[in-house]
């Protein structure tokens, strides 16, 4: 069994009858860069090891064995995700109030929803404050008023949270998502919501995929998807993060079950039409834009770039986060298959809609493509957008 990183590159290479120029051409590096990988003079980063990965059909070992030779991040901080709370003890002041009625209630669902809808276009530097302060306002209604209002608002409490916590992460702090996605869970239950009950691990998921960590990653989604009482189109939420999980290991089999699973489970999906708003995506097609984002975690970016093309046509232009985070990953794509002219194409109007959202999330694919695009300096359309792209990259909102 082959010790490092490069050893097994090499011992890969040799059995599948390729040789070192072959391989360069078809991962789109150059054949002195790859021998300075097989022979350990270079660390190997994640996409080479996903490209390599998906061209020798390695089923993981590539990806596991480049995960291995780098230093893991630090763990969470238990007492740092704690003391994030020590907010929450506010409560409204000015004595008590009158039981709010349909009117109030159905006010507050709207204030959330006019929220939400901002934060699919702009910075959660702009809807943090108002997304906290509203939950808390919730909270603290739903903690002095009886049943059936109580319940009524704990419901949308929990919702608020769970959107709070995403908007964190959106921002770059981790900490404060896994809070605030924890406590949406501690409402949800409290008022016997299963539904975000199940959606919160499904956002720890999430989280857990950002961090690169696909072990805890379909643990989560798998937890999501056995929570009772959950609808279809949770568990295909659930179903389409595992299959991500599975994507970031290198395992294209688990990942495709999975992912058919999630399309399965959401064509079956009757319309929600309850009261309080959808949980996670509301794109046309989030089961196939997650494919489309997995592809490329599992080398197959051709295929990848295939698939965002045709799905990002029928995302709405009001969805700027969503067409952000895909259009990243599909110039990504593109641009790893070494289709530069594609990947510049239609990068200025996903750096547009990048600038406006201010993700964290997001950036790290841009900073994944401005590394590739780096390789490519003297193309005209690479010269033309990379000073955008870098501008973009060292942008931070207020």
């Amino acid at each position: 069994m082959a010790g490092s990183f490069g050893a097994l590159l090499r011992e890969l290479r040799i059995a599948a009858g390729i040789s070192m120029g072959q391989l360069a051409k078809r991962v789109n590096y150059s054949k002195s860069y790859l021998s300075k990988i097989e022979n350990d003079v270079k660390p190997p980063n994640e996409l080479l090891a996903r490209l390599c990965d998906g061209t020798l059909d390695a089923g993981g070992r590539l990806i596991e064995s480049a995960r291995a030779a780098r230093d893991r991040a630090p763990t969470l901080d238990r007492r740092q995700v704690l003391a994030a709370g020590t907010a929450l003890g506010v409560v409204l002041a000015g004595g008590p109030r009158p039981v709010p009625d349909e009117r109030v209630i159905t006010g507050m669902r709207t204030m959330f929803e006019h929220l939400r809808a901002l934060a699919a276009q702009t910075s959660p530097a702009y809807v943090l404050d108002p997304l906290i302060a509203h939950v808390r306002t919730v909270h603290a209604l739903a903690a002095e008023n009886p049943e059936p209002t109580r319940g009524r608002l704990l419901l949308l409490a929990a919702r608020v949270a769970e959107h709070t916590g995403w908007m964190h992460q959106e921002a770059g702090d981790d900490h404060g998502a896994l809070w605030w996605t924890r406590h949406a869970a501690d409402l949800a239950r409290s008022g016997g919501d299963r539904e975000a009950v199940a959606y919160t691990l499904v956002r720890e998921a999430g989280l857990a995929m950002h961090r690169h960590d696909p072990i805890s990653t379909v643990e989560l989604a798998r937890r999501a998807q056995q929570v009772d009482r959950a609808s279809p189109r949770t568990r295909a939420m659930a179903a389409r993060r595992e299959a991500q999980g599975h994507a970031l290991a290198g395992d294209r089999a688990a990942h495709d079950r999975a992912m058919d699973h999630a399309l399965t489970l959401i064509d079956a999906a009757p319309p929600d039409l309850r009261d309080y708003p959808i949980l996670g995506s509301t794109a046309p097609n989030p089961v196939e834009l997650a494919r489309g984002f997995s592809l490329c975690d599992l080398g197959l970016v051709a295929e990848s770039a295939a698939v965002l093309d045709r799905e990002l046509t029928r995302v709405p232009a009001s969805s700027r986060r969503t067409l952000a985070r895909f259009g990243a990953r599909r110039s990504l794509a593109h641009a790893l298959a070494g289709e530069i002219d594609q990947s510049c194409a239609t990068l200025p109007e996903t750096l547009d809609h990048a600038a406006q959202v201010d993700s964290a999330t997001i950036r790290a694919d841009l900073r994944d493509l401005s590394r590739t695009l780096g390789r490519w300096r003297a193309h005209p359309a690479v010269r033309e957008v990379y000073p955008e792209l870098a501008h973009v990259l060292h942008k931070r909102s207020g």
